[in-house]
C-alpha cells in the first residue's frame, strides 16, 4: 500500500497573520450600535458620473475581455491626469490599469522581487504591503519614522538607507502615509529618488493618498521628479480620492520599457480589469474633480472635530494629520492596542483599528478615519473622550 503524504501549503505562507483591523470589526460585530472607524474609506459614497458611467457602460454591453494594461481611452485619462497634477509629463504607455491599488502592489512585487530578496518599506504601514512582499517569498525590512517631541513623524534617509543592501530589490514609500497622515518631502525623495538610481533599486510609491491633502492640491510626488525610465513604481488607486473602493480599480505608472511585462503579470493574474468599471474610472477623472474638493472638504472638517474633541484629553498623544484622513494617537498607560480597542468598542461602542495592525513599532498606538458624517463623527470622538479622560 502507497503511503500517503500530506500536500501542504507554501511554508512562507504559515506565517502570515490576520489583520488585526480584520479581528475588530468582527468583534465589533457583536454589540449594537457601535460607530465604526477602523475602516480605512468615507462613508460618502461613490460621485453620481461615475456610477452612472457604469451602468451605461453595462446597458450598452460592455461585458468583454479588454486589453490587459487597460483600455486605451482610461489609460490617456489617467496620464493626461498625472500630467496636470505633477511637474513632468505622463504618457500612456507608462499606465497598466489593474483591479485595485493592491494588485497593483502584487503586480509591481511580481515583477521585481524573487524569493531570497528584500524590500525596505518606510513603517507604520498598512499590513497588506510587509505581507504582499512577504508573499514572495522576499524579506519585508522595516525602518520606522521617528515621532518627535511635537508629535511629528520624520523620516530619518540614514537608517533608510543603511537598511539596503545587495539584496535589496525596491524601497517601499508609501506617503502621504497611511496611518500616521505623513508626507515625504520633495527634498526627502529626490534623495531617495539618487540613492535608488545608484544603487540599481526601484521605489515603489504608494500614492493613493495624494489629493487627501491639506494644504496644497497634491502631496508631493516620486511622478514631480523622475524620467520616464528612472525606477520608479507609482501606485494609485480610485479607491480614496472618488470614494470608490469598492468598486477594486487601481493603476500603476511605471518605465515604457516594462509596459509589456507589467501587461503580462495583469493576463496572468486577471486578464484584465473589467471595462463598465473602467468606463466609472473614465468619468471619475474627466467629470468628478468638484467630488474630490468635496471630499477634501469634508475630510478637513473632520479632522477639525477630531483636534477640538480628542486634542484636550490630556491621556491622549495626538498630532494633527498633514494628509491623509486618519488619526494616528497614543494614550498614556494603555500599551495593548487590541485590548483597549477592545475596550472602546465594549464601553464607548466606536470601533477604531488597533496600532498592532501597523507593526511592532506601533502597538500602544490606535488609528480611527475621521472621513466621517460630521454628527456622527463628533459622537464617536466625544464617547472616546469620555472613555479616556
Amino acid at each position: 500500500m502507497p503511503i500517503k503524504r500530506k500536500a501542504t501549503i507554501r511554508p512562507v505562507l504559515n506565517h502570515l497573520q490576520p489583520q488585526g483591523i480584520s479581528d475588530i470589526s468582527e468583534y465589533g460585530a457583536q454589540f449594537d450600535d457601535v460607530i465604526p472607524m477602523w475602516f480605512g474609506e468615507s462613508d460618502l459614497v461613490t460621485p453620481e458620473p461615475a456610477r452612472r458611467a457604469l451602468i451605461e457602460s453595462l446597458e450598452s454591453g460592455a461585458t468583454f475581455y479588454q486589453a490587459q494594461n487597460g483600455h486605451v481611452a482610461l489609460r490617456n485619462a489617467i496620464a493626461a491626469y498625472d500630467s496636470r497634477l505633477h511637474a513632468k509629463p505622463v504618457q500612456a504607455d507608462r499606465i497598466t490599469v489593474t483591479a485595485s491599488g493592491m494588485t497593483a502592489l502584487h503586480v509591481a512585487l511580481q515583477t521585481i522581487v524573487d524569493a531570497g530578496d528584500n524590500v525596505v518599506l518606510v513603517t507604520p504601514i498598512w499590513p497588506n504591503a510587509p505581507a504582499a512582499v512577504q508573499i514572495m517569498g522576499a524579506e519585508a525590512r522595516r525602518v520606522s519614522l521617528i515621532n518627535q517631541i511635537d508629535g511629528r513623524w520624520r523620516l530619518d534617509l540614514d537608517a533608510l538607507f543603511d537598511a539596503c543592501d545587495d539584496r535589496t530589490r525596491a524601497i517601499f514609500v508609501n506617503s502621504p502615509n497611511n496611518p500616521t497622515g505623513w508626507m515625504c518631502s520633495r527634498e526627502e525623495q529626490q534623495a531617495i529618488l539618487d540613492f535608488a538610481r545608484t544603487k540599481g533599486i526601484w521605489v515603489i510609491a504608494d500614492e493613493v493618498y495624494h489629493r487627501i491633502v491639506y494644504d496644497r492640491e497634491t502631496a508631493p510626488s516620486f511622478l514631480d521628479l523622475a524620467e520616464p525610465e528612472d525606477p520608479v513604481l507609482a501606485i494609485n488607486s480610485f479607491s480614496k480620492s472618488w470614494a470608490m473602493t469598492g468598486w477594486r480599480l487601481g493603476w500603476l505608472t511605471a518605465p515604457p520599457s516594462i509596459f509589456e511585462t507589467l501587461g503580462l503579470m495583469v493576463q496572468y493574474n486577471n486578464s484584465n480589469s473589467p471595462e463598465f468599471i473602467q468606463a466609472a474610472g473614465i468619468a471619475a477623472i474627466q467629470d468628478c474633480e468638484p467630488f474630490v474638493e468635496k471630499f477634501r472638504n469634508y475630510c478637513t472638517t473632520g479632522r477639525d472635530i477630531l483636534r477640538d474633541i480628542l486634542g484636550p484629553v490630556n491621556r491622549i498623544q495626538i498630532a494633527e494629520p498633514e494628509a491623509a484622513f486618519y488619526a494616528f494617537f497614543k494614550v498614556d498607560g494603555e500599551p495593548d492596542s487590541m485590548a483597549l480597542a477592545k475596550r472602546l468598542v465594549r464601553e464607548a461602542r466606536v470601533g477604531v483599528a488597533p496600532g498592532m495592525s501597523f507593526g511592532d513599532e506601533s502597538e500602544g498606538w490606535l488609528r480611527l478615519c475621521f472621513a466621517q458624517d460630521p454628527k456622527l463623527l463628533r459622537t464617536g470622538l466625544e464617547r472616546i473622550a469620555d472613555a479616556l479622560r
